[in-house]
């Protein structure tokens, strides 16, 4: 397959292109060279920017294109206007954050997005995302691909949503932590998607779909306990109440990776809850 990805050297965009070459699939990567650059030598290097730079991507064809970096619907409206007439496919990462607000558990893809900044929580990324999806259905009608993860972990996730608990836990001793401990997790390794994603291309997947897990629900406590006995350490998780933490001035989410204090925020009930079975289907 002829692929062409947008971004691709940074977390997802980074697995996604590891993976296509593993697939042996022809890659051409599209970006402005500032993030890894000489990272995968085998694929054609394709150097512009989104915003007004895309000249190496005209008179090309490609059987798929992969989106990772968009964010601005301008932006990519540009894009898929360029594309989507030589393109057979395409493939565009979203956000579950698109539905703007998560105030029910097991929320599925045909609930509606957010359609501006007032009906989101994310402060505009989820409208933002949610009209880049317009867009692209728009432009690839019958042959585009709407992927939206929840939490990504993995090797090269450049924050600390989830690798914080990671380190903390495997230097041993006593780890503090909200004592919500029955409060859903979600979350998706970056090279798992990746792979589900490259097999989306493969076989020409349509549709919207909600991409996290696990298959099985897991809870705040279960997942920090796993932590633990994954990283074989003496650590001792103590339980706190929140109110001690957000006394000290942490912020749930931003200083205390995975905690949603869903007492004082019941809008982001579903936000770690949503419903991934189209995902997990054996159609898709």
């Amino acid at each position: 397959m002829q692929l062409l990805i947008l971004g691709g050297t940074l977390f997802l965009g980074r697995h996604l292109a590891a993976g296509a070459l593993a697939r042996g699939h022809s890659l051409s990567l599209f970006n402005r060279g500032r993030t890894a650059p000489e990272l995968y030598p085998e694929a054609e290097q394709l150097r512009g920017d989104r915003d007004g730079d895309l000249g190496v991507l005209r008179g090309r064809e490609w059987d798929a294109v992969i989106d990772t970096s968009g964010l601005d619907p301008r932006v990519v409206a540009a894009s898929t206007a360029l594309l989507a007439p030589s393109t057979g496919h395409s493939a565009f990462v979203s956000s579950i954050s698109a539905y703007g607000a998560f105030p029910d558990e097991g929320l599925d893809e045909d609930a509606p997005t957010a359609a501006d900044a007032s009906e989101d929580l994310a402060g505009g990324y989820g409208a933002d995302k949610a009209a880049c999806e317009r867009v692209v259905a728009d432009a690839f009608p019958g042959r585009s691909f709407t992927v939206r993860p929840g939490l990504l972990i993995g090797p090269h996730d450049p924050t600390e949503r989830f690798s914080k608990w990671v380190r903390d836990l495997a230097a041993g001793g006593r780890v503090r932590a909200p004592a919500d401990r029955d409060q859903p997790v979600q979350l998706i390794d970056a090279r798992d998607l990746a792979d589900w994603i490259l097999g989306g291309a493969e076989q020409r997947r349509v549709g919207t779909f909600n991409a996290t897990g696990p298959a099985e629900p897991l809870t705040f406590g279960d997942a920090l306990e796993r932590v633990r006995e994954a990283t074989d350490t003496a650590a001792e998780l103590e339980w706190v109440d929140g109110e001690i933490l957000l006394d000290e001035g942490l912020e749930p989410w931003d200083d205390v990776p995975l905690w949603l204090d869903l007492p004082r925020h019941p809008e982001l009930r579903g936000f770690m809850a949503v419903d991934h079975a189209r995902a997990r289907s054996p159609a898709a």
